[in-house]
Parts: structure tokens; sequence; C-alpha cells
């Protein structure tokens, strides 16, 4: 059997997790957040989707400790269903997901590099647009194809970066605060009625868009040391980390710019240091530099998220449940390089698409084919599998994943209607084409 090399330690797991999770997205989306809040009050949207990822994270801690191995949730929907002889469909339906997932959201990460840049490059085409993103992705491609233990090194160096510039921010933000104007909370976020609801449950997408990334690391569980051990410790702490990141950051921000001008302010990490500076050359300066340093944070983020995708296919081929060429290795280095470089190719294309059309209806799919069925899946595995181990149980079993599966039928029920349309003809295709490949293997 082929077999990955164990190469990243807890350290190693977590830095590779959390530049995953910290993207351009939450210096995109900010302004997002607060126009669907209607306030500075995100922070519910913040908690919404930190309650969702912490019990969604644990859902994926006990069934990474349980099946280490390289996929994720190929590996997990597999060995659940496999019982009610709905194991091959499941990860069927799975891996095809991830043919449209895994390009629109590599491509979605490498766009918003392309539209920050675009914050001092303001004379760029569309093509020259879409030429940027693609080169990013190229780039991250390049730096991926090295064995893991390099790549695990790599991930820490950016890890390093990434948290210092979120703390040049938080400690910037915090000089120069206005913290009355940071909690200057509207009359409607004061009463709990439907219209909040709504604006939590829209906040709370996006917040979970940002949040993204905390499963990425049991794609790679085969090269992780101690999986049964290191995955639920590197879930749960990037969780952590990043949630006081983020809450900590949006507010300095707030306390910044005000809210009604904030929901409509670009590059807004840029504008809000460059007005920390009480002289304009050294604000526009620092500005220039913070831009910089989200850049290399997003192309981090890619860096983390293309690794992850690429081992999906090898782990499916290599089970002869995708095509037998991503299950090779290269000769030296011993990661799949077949699957990372045609991860690559088929991304490209969609990098000349806007990013708005990327993220469109990407949670819901997402909902619809693969988050539910993992809910259930945790709990499936606990009463008809006894014969996997289970070296990590869930904290407060099982409330965390009947939180995790309420919470995300919950998003999908009150996102784009078009959206839930196009998630169920999807899952349709899906179970399709299963039904053609089983007739043709």
């Amino acid at each position: 059997m082929v077999t990955l090399d164990r190469g990243m330690g807890l350290l190693q797991a977590s830095a590779t997790n959390i530049i995953g999770m910290v993207g351009v997205g939450p210096f995109l989306t900010l302004p997002l957040m607060v126009a669907a809040m209607g306030g500075p009050h995100i922070i519910y949207a913040w908690a919404f989707g930190a309650l969702l990822a912490l019990c969604d994270g644990l859902v994926y801690a006990e069934l990474g400790a349980a099946l280490p191995g390289s996929g994720g949730s190929y590996v997990y929907l597999r060995e659940a269903y496999r019982p009610f002889g709905l194991g091959r469909l499941m990860a069927f339906v799975f891996i095809f997901q991830t043919v449209l997932v895994a390009p629109l959201a590599i491509a979605g990460g490498a766009v918003g590099f392309a539209d920050y840049l675009g914050f001092y490059w303001t004379s760029m085409s569309p093509a020259q647009h879409g030429l940027v993103a693609a080169a990013v992705c190229v780039a991250v491609t390049a730096l991926l194809y090295r064995d893991i233990g390099a790549i695990g090194r790599l991930a820490v160096v950016m890890l390093v970066v990434t948290l210092g510039t979120i703390a040049w921010v938080i400690a910037a933000g915090a000089a120069a605060a206005s913290w009355p104007r940071a909690f200057d909370v509207p009359a409607s976020a004061r009463r709990l009625d439907g219209g909040l609801l709504r604006a939590i449950g829209a906040g709370g997408l996006l917040a979970m868009y940002n949040y993204g990334g905390y499963n990425n690391v049991c794609n790679i569980a085969e090269e992780i040391r101690a999986p049964h051990r290191t995955l639920p410790r590197a879930i749960v702490l990037s969780i952590v980390v990043v949630v006081a990141l983020y809450v900590a950051m949006s507010t300095v921000v707030l306390a910044v710019i005000p809210w009604q001008e904030a929901q409509g302010t670009r590059a807004i990490a840029s504008v809000f240091i460059a007005r920390t500076f009480s002289d304009p050359a050294s604000g526009r300066l620092a500005a220039i530099v913070i831009t910089a340093l989200i850049l290399f944070i997003t192309a981090a983020s890619l860096y983390a998220v293309v690794l992850g995708y690429s081992r999906i296919p090898f782990a499916a081929a290599r089970d002869g449940e995708f095509f037998a060429a991503f299950a090779r290795l290269h000769p030296t280095k011993h990661f799949p390089h077949v699957s990372l470089l045609t991860i690559c190719a088929v991304t490209l294309p969609f990098c000349f698409f806007t990013l708005g059309q990327l993220v469109t209806w990407l949670i819901q799919v997402q909902i619809l084919l693969q988050f539910v069925w993992q809910c259930a899946a945790v709990m499936l595995l606990r009463r008809y599998r006894p014969d996997i181990p289970k070296p990590f149980r869930m904290w407060l079993y099982p409330a965390p994943a009947l939180v995790s599966l309420a919470t995300w039928l919950y998003i999908f029920a009150t996102a784009s209607p078009a959206g839930i349309a196009f998630s169920f003809a999807f899952l349709a295709a899906a179970v399709a084409a299963f039904f053609v490949f089983d007739r043709s293997t």
C-alpha cells in the first residue's frame, strides 16, 4: 500500500490549520459583516460562528482521531455509512463535490489576493487581475512541491508572520481607539426578533467563511505524528486562537472607523492602519506595508488550503475509488505530486472569475453534500462501528454534533433560495454520477 511520511507534529499541524483559516477573508468581508448586521455588533456573528466552528470542530476531532487517514471526510463518510451499504456512495458524493469546491475555494483566495492588490494597483485590468490570481496559485503549488517536513517548517514561518501582522493591527487600533464607537449598537440590535435572527444568520455565514479551514488538518492526517492525539488538539487550538484574533481585530477596527463608514470601506485594514498615524506620509507608508503583509497572509492561507485538497484525490485513488494516476507519489519526496499539480491546473481557469461569483453558493453546496451528513456520521460511528477505536470522544456528546447539525441547517435554510435549488440539483447530479461510475467499474 502506498504510504506517506509522518513529518508533522502539533506545532506544524496547528500552524497549517491557523494559516489556512486566516486568509484575506476577514480583511475583505468585515465591511460586509457590518452591513449584514446593520451596526458594529458583529460580535453576535463572530460568536454564532465560533459556536458552530467549535461544535463542528469537535465532530472533526472525534472522526479524525478515530480514522486518521488522508482525505479527511472521504474516509469518515465511507466508514460511517458502510453498515447501511451507503459508504461508497457517500464517499463518492464527497469527492464529486470536492471537484467543484476545491477549485472554487482555492481560486476564491487567489482572486481575493488580486482584489486586495487592487488597493494600490488601481489600473489593473480584468485580464491582469486573472493573471495575478493564477500566478499566485502556481507560486503556492511550487512551494508545496517538497516533502512534508519542509512544508511543515515553512508553515510555522508563515504562522509567525500572520500572528505578527494581526498583532500589529490590534495594537495600533488599541492605541487610537474610541471604545464607545465600537459599541454604538443600534436599538434594533437589542431586540431579539426575526430581523435580528436573520441578520445573525447572514453575518454568521460570513463568519463561517472566515473561520473555514479548521478541518484542513484532517486531510493530511496520514502525514501527522500521533494523529489520534495531535488532530483534536490542533483543531480546538486553531479555533480558539482564530476566534480570539478575529474578535479583537474587528473590535479595534470599529473603534477607529465608524461602522456607518466601515460597511462601505474597501481594503479596510489598510485604511485603518493609515488612520492610526497622525502624519499622512507615515500613514501611507504603513498602509503599503500592511497591504503587503495581508497579501502574504492570503498566499499563506492558499498554501494550507491547496495542501489539504491535494490529498483527497490521492486517498480516493489509492483505494480504487478514483483515477489510479492520482495515487502516485513523488519518487524522492514522497508526496502526491500528480494530485497536487492537477488541483492547481483545474483551479487556474476559475481565477478569471470574480470573488462574488466564486463564493456564491459555495457554503450551501458543502452544507448539503458534506457537513450535515458528517454531523450524523459521528453518531453513526459510535452506534454501529464498535470495531473502530475512539481515542478522542467529543465533550458533552452528542450535544456538539446536534448543535452543529441544527446550525448548518439553519444557515442553509435562511440563505439564497437559488443556492438551495442549485445545491439539491448538484446533489442529484452527484448521485447520478455515482451510479454511472459504479456500473463502469
